[in-house]
């Protein structure tokens, strides 16, 4: 299903005061039906959507809590109406102010547009990271192979280009929100693990060398390790680290996680000993033993 008209006035930031608009979304194909979100000061009444963040945040307890970020008022609406009937925390935020704003409140993933009136997606999305443990998507109109590398190698877990097909969206944030789950359990368990001349830290996100100090690595190649660090030496598909890495582009993810094993390879020397190797046919593994 791809986004498709939306049969509704264009609706401005904060501009509902006495008004009661309804947007009529159709998809293609007709798979989900027409979806009708109303916009409003009675709004929260039908469908508790949060049509724009500096009109009204709703606070829901017990569910996982989003943010788009998008600047077209129309596209917001609709993502922020059907994750909302999709039984999740939803807020919009027209601009990076307004996403800072909002993230004063924990936060657990942000739908991001890379193009925005007031900065651009790719910095706000690091300042996301320094200061949130939130999972980031971007959803944009960008769609060149430099844009979704630079995309997931700052900082996000998916990189969606317009038109939106909102079943895929919704399964890629389950995804990430997910897998950030099962992260922070692990966490919890085995903070750090060490195997060979390393000692990865999966709280802080740090791998540090036999001297104690910290390798730098991308967040992507993190990503990466940690997955091979956890399995434990059993080998890993490069099905499964395109997912770890959140790059769905075939023709890209298979090139990403090949470059990526390269730098790791090229970071992780000293022991004299392969770290990662190559299993035929199937994907790499983590060579060395680990011990806790």
């Amino acid at each position: 299903m791809l986004f498709g008209r939306a049969n509704a006035p264009s609706i401005a930031a904060g501009n509902s005061r006495g008004l009661e608009q309804v947007v009529n979304v159709r998809s293609q194909g007709g798979a989900l039906g027409d979806l009708s979100f109303q916009v409003g000061p009675q709004a929260h009444r039908t469908s508790n959507i949060v049509a724009d963040s500096a009109v009204q945040e709703l606070r829901v307890a017990g569910r996982e809590r989003l943010i788009v970020v998008e600047d077209d008022p129309v596209t917001r609406t609709m993502l922020v109406g059907y994750f909302s009937e999709n039984n999740f925390d939803v807020v919009g935020a027209g601009s990076c102010a307004e996403c800072r704003q909002a993230l004063r409140m924990r936060t657990d993933l942000v739908f991001l547009d890379v193009q925005l009136p007031d900065g651009d997606g790719f910095d706000l999305a690091k300042e996301i990271q320094a200061t949130s443990n939130a999972g980031i998507i971007f959803v944009t109109r960008r769609d060149t192979d430099v844009d979704r590398i630079l995309g997931l190698e700052v900082a996000g877990d998916h990189y969606v280009t317009k038109p939106i097909n909102l079943r895929d969206l919704l399964a890629r944030a389950r995804s990430v929100l997910r897998r950030r789950s099962i992260d922070r359990k692990a966490a919890r368990t085995h903070n750090s693990i060490a195997f060979g001349d390393w000692i990865i830290d999966l709280t802080r996100r740090e791998l540090l060398g036999s001297d104690g100090k910290p390798v730098a690595l991308t967040r992507a190649e993190f990503d990466l390790l940690a997955a091979l660090v956890g399995a434990d030496g059993r080998p890993l598909s490069r099905d499964y680290l395109i997912e770890v890495v959140s790059n769905r582009q075939a023709e890209v993810d298979i090139r990403t996680v090949d470059a990526l094993v390269a730098r790791l390879r090229r970071k992780l020397v000293g022991s004299g000993t392969p770290v990662i190797t190559t299993v035929t046919g199937v994907g790499y593994k983590l060579a060395l033993s680990e011990r806790l």
